[in-house]
């Protein structure tokens, strides 16, 4: 169990935190050699309604309009080798355009509650559902006034510092349930900062193809 920090060490000796393989166990997911020609076509049929929504609502920045499928959809599918089997339900935490919350709907066709709090994203959610085809219910709604039955997983993509997402998750997760929170090069910080208000088990998964990069599974969610 995740308890308070005692040290000024970023991870101090007594935070607990264990490491998935490297996710270079997962290139042949990751590279989407395992999806079918029907799922290939309904994520490229995404990716177009995001390039042409984009124009308008900023749903990724200009920069990246050229490699929404290394930057986004790829970096969402990270997180698919991470999801525990049997996981019947998701909820993806200010979803924005649908990173990562879509796209692990559609490939491994678990329904998701997207939750975004911005109208025009949400418009474009509930557009890139009826394309898609994808088992997601867009709820349109800030996540804290939000009233939604409990699920076995949590996900959020730079939307929030970790201590935020806890409490944002422990509003959602089932008992033994699942968060994965992809983060950057502050992990190590956030980490810190959370364990001062909550007490989790954590399994770290750093990919070595993405520098600073880490994703987080967080089980055994309680409040510090």
């Amino acid at each position: 169990m995740l308890r308070r920090a005692k040290s000024a060490n970023p991870v101090a000796p007594d935070i607990q935190i264990s490491a998935q393989p490297p996710l270079t166990t997962y290139t042949p997911v990751l590279r989407l050699e395992n999806v079918s020609h029907e799922t290939m076509d309904r994520l490229e049929r995404y990716v177009a309604l995001v390039r042409k929504w984009t124009k308008a609502i900023s749903l990724v920045s200009q920069g990246d309009h050229d490699i929404i499928w290394s930057r986004h959809v790829l970096d969402s599918l990270r997180l698919l080798p991470l999801i525990p089997q049997n996981t019947v339900r998701g909820a993806d935490l200010g979803s924005g355009a649908g990173f990562p919350g879509l796209i692990l709907a559609l490939v491994s066709n678990i329904p998701f509650d997207l939750i975004e709090a911005d109208r025009r994203k949400a418009a474009f959610l509930v557009e890139a559902q009826r394309v898609t085809d994808a088992p997601v219910q867009v709820h349109c709604a800030r996540i804290e006034n939000l009233d939604l039955p409990r699920v076995p997983l949590v996900t959020a993509r730079a939307l929030a510092p970790l201590t935020t997402l806890l409490a944002y998750a422990d509003r959602l997760l089932l008992p033994g349930g699942t968060a994965l929170f992809p983060k950057g090069s502050h992990a190590d910080e956030e980490i810190a900062a959370a364990t001062q208000h909550w007490c989790m088990q954590i399994q770290r998964s750093d990919d070595p193809q993405h520098a600073g990069s880490t994703i987080l599974a967080i089980t055994g969610l309680t409040h510090a």
